[in-house]
């Protein structure tokens, strides 16, 4: 018989590209989530509105029940350990997938950037030439040292050691490359592997 009971929100499919790590009940682990967030960090400095992005993303692969506004992004984000505005709620593995696929997508959108600043920065180094030559690459940087500087907490260890504009250019950069592997050929998968390695068992 029929009941007016409504009906339980729909599991996304292509939540299912990606395997379950066997994390029992206790949600993702800290460095899983932490490495989330700042893959996503990378993002919002390569691309201007990046937030914008990651919920139009979100919208068109069908993720809203899980990420449906601002808010809800902004709270799953700072699920991660190092921010200033740090929550204690967990990060289930149905949402860290979705963050994964939504990172995935908009790297594949910018892989041609992507290589380009990995490129010029390879070239800048043989050459011993300041990054600051680079317009495109030094607005990188520059973007990504400022909003990791008013979104973490200065106070973590695992912050403070990025206390100069070199170490965080090198973390930067290694967001970069990280965010190419994305693009790649199951790239997504692996990078969501990747995430989980040495936490599960």
């Amino acid at each position: 018989m029929p009941t007016n009971s409504p009906a339980a929100p729909s599991h996304p499919v292509i939540l299912d590209n990606l395997l379950d790590p066997d994390i029992s009940d206790r949600g993702c682990p800290s460095r899983t989530r932490q490495q989330i967030d700042l893959i996503l960090l990378a993002i919002e400095a390569l691309e201007l509105g990046g937030s914008e992005a990651m919920l139009l993303v979100a919208k068109q692969l069908e993720l809203e029940d899980i990420i449906n506004n601002r808010v809800v992004l902004w709270r799953l984000r700072c699920t991660n350990p190092l921010r200033r505005s740090h929550t204690r709620r967990p990060l289930n593995l149905e949402e860290a997938k979705a963050l994964v696929i939504i990172a995935s997508y908009l790297a594949r959108r910018m892989t041609v950037v992507i290589r380009q600043l990995l490129l010029a920065y390879e070239q800048l180094s043989q050459k011993q030439v300041p990054i600051e030559q680079h317009f495109r690459l030094s607005s990188y940087l520059e973007r990504f040292r400022a909003h990791f500087r008013s979104r973490m907490n200065p106070r973590r260890a695992k912050v403070s050691v990025y206390n100069t504009d070199e170490k965080l250019n090198e973390l930067a950069l290694s967001l970069l490359a990280q965010l190419l592997f994305c693009t790649g050929t199951s790239g997504m998968q692996r990078f969501w592997i990747s995430l989980f390695d040495g936490e599960v068992g």
